[in-house]
């Protein structure tokens, strides 16, 4: 049995403020860079990857592989033209070779599947269609998602199976690759695919009461296993809510032997989101507030955790933003460290300064055009070169370029010369900095840091400071997304309706969210 595997992961925001380039994919925060062909299976050997899961079941099985490619790159913006073309060519032209190197039972394809690109909307699903054009229709295609995926309709038939991650945080991507290409295995061996049901549900959910950790999404997730029994897979996607095309949303495709239990599983998921939709509606702090109990909680023992969400660097956001930082030091915040300030900038600065040194800095701000004056001792410098430890990423390569730890009176903050979502400790350790050891952790993330930080955190908090990954995608100006779409849980208002008032531009806080407008 002989299985060609590839890898293009990226999660695209159409509001952020800036787009995915091919030099991102070469470059990336926390994952392998881009592998090309000859060297992908030596690249992913031993990484949190669901390509990386998937080749290990295979090899376990007695399959060959024929590597065809992986890249992945932070969310950011749309992928550019460029980089789409050049990657999916890359893949299909591999597949190709592949082909004339001799037969090709299935093809496991790890992706994202809430990337758009200058052209396609739905880039994942003209990825797939691309590599359906060169297999044909009858040869076994599983495919791996992020649950934040935007999963079309177009996924679902070009598929065979999609195993999304049941977590977020994502600590399951090895398992979910090995189960994705077990099962691939199940549909070469059967000689024929499982019927399909697929789902759309009509509300969006918040970035941050999709965390599987805690209700209502543990509930679901729960009960998508107790359905699971029946069925060979019932794929769930919660939708990443800041991609503006028709297929933004959730979505449910269930894989079983016959039509009617693939759509009993399908409903009665469905159902069971449809009765928890306005536990979704969640709620966050504006930052005064959440430094403000932040530092009335701290004290001995564990530290108190503050994520900066609308700054996310794994929701789109550039890592850079200051409204956190500048409320840390405003307020004084003793023992508080905030990482990772993506600016490189200043951490080019710092090293050309030296540990030790005082310097004044413009600090953050390259995305946004607020920069943060400050002046501080630079106590650590480092080349930003470290291994991932936290259950999301352990064994992944990071490499976030030349860093620098500044004080800043009684607050320190990591700069890095690369965006990174601050979900693993690692990237305050490179700098010397212990997590568990201070009073006050501040995290460029939404959700995924609670897999490596809850555990040592006295409280959490979530903390609105200005930032395009916006904690209420309601105040986005969409333009494209399906006509009955509620942008929020709990609010029967669609999207089409006419008398829907956009802002003219995304807020920046949720202090910014406009009032409900009244039906006349």
């Amino acid at each position: 049995m002989r299985i060609a595997v590839a890898g293009f992961l990226h999660e695209s925001h159409s509001f952020a403020p800036r787009p995915t380039e091919w030099v991102n994919f070469l470059t990336p925060g926390g994952l392998p860079a881009l592998q090309r062909p000859a060297v992908m299976m030596g690249g992913l050997k031993g990484t949190s990857t669901c390509a990386g899961g998937g080749i290990e079941e295979a090899l376990r099985h007695g399959a060959s592989i024929a590597p065809l490619g992986w890249c992945f790159a932070n969310p950011a913006g749309p992928v550019t033209r460029e980089a789409f073309e050049r990657i999916s060519a890359m893949i299909v032209d591999a597949l190709s070779v592949a082909l004339d190197e001799g037969p090709v039972d299935g093809v496991f394809l790890d992706l994202h599947g809430a990337m758009v690109s200058d052209d396609h909307p739905d880039a994942e699903g003209e990825l797939m269609r691309r590599v359906r054009a060169v297999v044909g229709p009858a040869m076994p295609l599983a495919i791996t998602l992020d649950p934040h995926a935007n999963m079309t309709r177009q996924m679902a038939e070009l598929a065979d199976v999609i195993v999304p991650y049941r977590t977020y945080p994502h600590v399951d991507m090895l398992a979910v690759g090995k189960r994705a290409m077990a099962l691939l295995i199940q549909r070469i061996q059967r000689g024929r695919p499982w019927a399909m049901a697929f789902r759309e549900l009509d509300f969006l959910i918040p970035i941050t009461s999709q965390c599987t950790m805690v209700e209502p999404m543990a509930g679901v997730m729960a009960k998508r296993l107790e359905l699971e029994a029946g069925v060979a897979e019932l794929a769930y996607c919660f939708g990443f809510p800041y991609a503006d095309f028709p297929g933004c949303g959730q979505a449910i495709a269930a894989y079983a032997e016959t039509p009617e239990a693939a759509s009993a599983a399908a409903d009665a998921l469905l159902k069971s989101i449809n009765a928890r939709e306005a536990s979704f509606a969640g709620a966050v702090q504006p930052a005064t507030e959440a430094v403000a109990e932040a530092i009335r909680l701290s004290g001995p023992g564990k530290p108190v955790v503050i994520a900066d969400t609308q700054d996310n660097p794994g929701g789109g956001g550039h890592g850079d933003t200051t409204g956190l930082l500048a409320e840390l030091i405003a307020q004084d915040a003793q023992g508080a460290v905030l990482a990772p300030m993506n600016d490189a900038e200043s951490a080019a600065a710092c090293h050309a300064a030296g540990e030790g040194a005082t310097i004044t800095l413009e600090l953050g701000g390259k995305s946004d055009g607020a920069p943060l004056t400050v002046t501080g001792v630079i106590e650590k410098l480092g080349d930003g070169r470290f291994t991932l430890t936290g259950p999301m990423g352990k064994g992944n390569p990071a490499d976030l370029g030349p860093s620098a730890l500044l004080r800043i009176g009684g607050v320190r903050v990591v700069i890095v010369s690369r965006k990174m979502q601050a979900h693993d400790q690692s990237i305050f350790q490179q700098l010397g900095v212990e997590p568990a050891q201070q009073k006050i952790l501040a995290v460029k993330s939404s959700v995924h840091f609670r897999a490596h930080f809850q555990p040592i955190a006295a409280a959490v908090l979530v903390a609105a400071a200005p930032g395009p990954v916006v904690a209420d995608p309601a105040t986005l100006p969409f333009t494209a997304l399906r006509e009955d779409m509620r942008l929020r849980p709990g609010d029967n208002r669609r999207f089409g309706w006419q008398k829907y008032r956009q802002p003219k531009k995304p807020p920046q806080s949720v202090l910014d969210i406009p009032e409900k407008t009244e039906e006349a």
